[in-house]
């Protein structure tokens, strides 16, 4: 019989729940540990040296501690400065989240493309040389928001902001002229938390390109196939300020908790 297997599920905040909810639903019978370094958030605040450090030592903690078969980084941030680091230091398997700029320039029909991430993503080398390597003949704009992420949290706790606020986030997306942007790489997994607005808010019918469905179906292949008739896995979660958002776990079926990490509360 298989072992059951364990995931380590990790972001700056509430972003990663949308990652969680796909994962659970690809492998219902894993255990997931949701770890959200609220406390640093955002991380796009933090010098790259110093969120290197404070990540990498965050996460050999909770690895010792938990001892997961897999590590899911369910952030842009953390991916594109982090993870070469965390390969590094540790033998288990990790799973980044990047730009999905390769599926989005092959699915646009006018060619116009644009990434919509925070501006810590949108400045590394990382994301410019996807669109060098991946863009084919697509014209790709980059979009560095300083709020977005911000704002989804707010989104859920149930304090939304303005249209008008949200507009001005979106709005650089949009490219018009000769030919529209017609997709929209969403670059931070906080910002699906906001989908539903963002499609309202559109000056135009757009592809939003959510990149959790990938980060799922590549955390399942690398665990292998469920055992057969395996119970339903259990799910923790860790908030590294203490402040454990209830409510708002309720929503994505989470009920459990433990303490944060101490060096890290």
């Amino acid at each position: 019989m298989a072992t059951r297997k364990t995931i380590l599920l990790f972001d700056s905040g509430l972003g990663g729940l949308t990652v969680y909810r796909e994962i659970a639903a690809a492998r219902p019978d894993a255990d997931v540990i949701y770890v959200a370094d609220d406390a640093g958030f955002p991380y796009g605040g933090i010098a790259e040296p110093t969120l290197v450090i404070r990540v990498v030592d965050l996460i050999g903690e909770l690895i010792e501690s938990h001892r997961p078969d897999l590590v899911v980084i369910a952030c842009n941030t953390a991916s594109t400065i982090v993870l070469p680091d965390l390969r590094k230091n540790f033998a288990l398997p990790f799973v980044g989240t990047v730009p999905a700029i390769k599926p989005a320039c092959a699915a646009s029909v006018t060619r116009r493309v644009s990434v919509l991430g925070t501006e810590a993503t949108i400045a590394r080398e990382y994301t410019r040389a996807l669109i060098r390597d991946y863009a084919q003949d697509c014209e790709v704009t980059l979009v560095g928001s300083k709020e977005l992420a911000g704002y989804a949290e707010a989104e859920l706790a149930g304090t939304p902001v303005s249209d008008t606020a949200l507009r001005a986030e979106l709005a650089p997306s949009f490219r018009d002229g000769s030919k529209r942007t017609d997709t929209i790489v969403l670059a931070c997994t906080h910002y699906p938390l906001l989908l539903d607005r963002l499609q309202q808010l559109a000056p135009w019918p757009v592809s939003f390109l959510d990149p959790a469905p990938a980060i799922a179906r590549r955390a399942a292949d690398l665990l292998g196939p469920a055992a057969l008739s395996a119970p339903a896995g259990t799910t923790r979660a860790i908030f590294t300020s203490g402040r454990v958002p209830e409510s708002v776990l309720a929503r994505f079926g989470i009920r459990s908790r433990e303490p944060a990490p101490a060096a890290n509360r």
